[in-house]
């Protein structure tokens, strides 16, 4: 699922504030088709909940919002993020910023030890799971 191009596009979209299908179609200019099923995707991963409204004047319509879930992803969204402005930059700068609420000021995705010691990625090893 999260292996998809559209799929991770669609999670950074609604990150942003992104909710409604034409929101989605308009800023990634994905095929109705494809936005549908990536859509019913996240909905029953449960990434994404669907909440149904109405505007004035037109039929019932469904919005997209992050679950918990979801917003969890905000963590992977911005390690991958991180990653490309270093490794693959644009000419146009950084697709995303990423900030804290309360004081706007900007953040980073780090390895933290138990003891609050950030560590860089070299200072980190990916062990197997022993299970018995």
């Amino acid at each position: 699922m999260l292996g998809e191009k559209w799929t991770m596009l669609i999670v950074r979209d609604a990150a942003a504030g992104k909710t409604r299908f034409s929101d989605f179609t308009d800023s990634l200019g994905v095929s109705t088709d494809v936005l549908t099923d990536r859509l019913a995707t996240l909905v029953s991963a449960g990434v994404l909940e669907r909440r149904s409204y109405r505007s004035d004047g037109s039929r019932m319509r469904f919005s997209y919002h992050l679950t918990e879930t979801g917003v969890e992803l905000n963590t992977v969204l911005a390690a991958l993020t991180a990653w490309g402005d270093k490794h693959r930059p644009t000419e146009a700068g950084p697709s995303t910023f990423y900030r804290e609420v309360a004081s706007k000021r900007p953040v980073t995705v780090t390895f933290l030890s138990e003891d609050g010691i950030i560590l860089e990625p070299a200072q980190v090893e990916v062990a197997p799971i022993t299970r018995r």
